[in-house]
């Protein structure tokens, strides 16, 4: 759990181990994407590289490294000894690139996800856009039967 008693982020990381896309970029998008959307805030204390591993059932090394990268594109920085949290509110520009990067990572899990459903890409984008306007209309994004 982090400083603020959020949910712990093996909660909000979710690892597809069938999706092609390496583990270390799953856990940097995923991070990414909780700091755009305010999920995690700065100051924010990651759980070590050991428990995040143990607890998304994954290497000790991939964790190792989607935190150096994270840190060298500061966006957490991690203390020897004292642990790894998230930096503060990148500027504006830094933000809106985090913010393309996340929604473009959101965007090949969708269609990787349609792929393997068998859908072409005129279906994707007619479903895309009846829950946007769905979304317009109501505000509503919770699943519809």
């Amino acid at each position: 759990m982090n400083k603020k008693g959020s949910a712990p982020l093996s909660t909000l990381i979710q690892i597809d181990f069938r999706s092609g896309v390496p583990i270390y970029v799953q856990i940097m998008d995923q991070v990414k994407q909780q700091v755009v959307s305010g999920g995690l805030k700065p100051g924010d204390q990651l759980p070590t590289v050991r428990a995040l591993a143990l607890e998304l059932r994954v290497n000790f090394n991939t964790v190792a490294r989607a935190y150096r990268l994270l840190d060298e594109a500061g966006i957490i920085s991690t203390q020897q000894g004292r642990g790894t949290y998230i930096l503060d509110t990148p500027p504006p520009e830094r933000t809106n690139k985090l913010r393309r990067q996340a929604l473009e990572a959101l965007a090949r899990r969708y269609l990787r996800e349609s792929f393997r459903l068998d859908v072409t890409a005129d279906e994707v984008i007619q479903i895309l856009k009846e829950q946007v306007e769905l979304w317009e209309k109501t505000g509503d994004l919770s699943d519809h039967e």
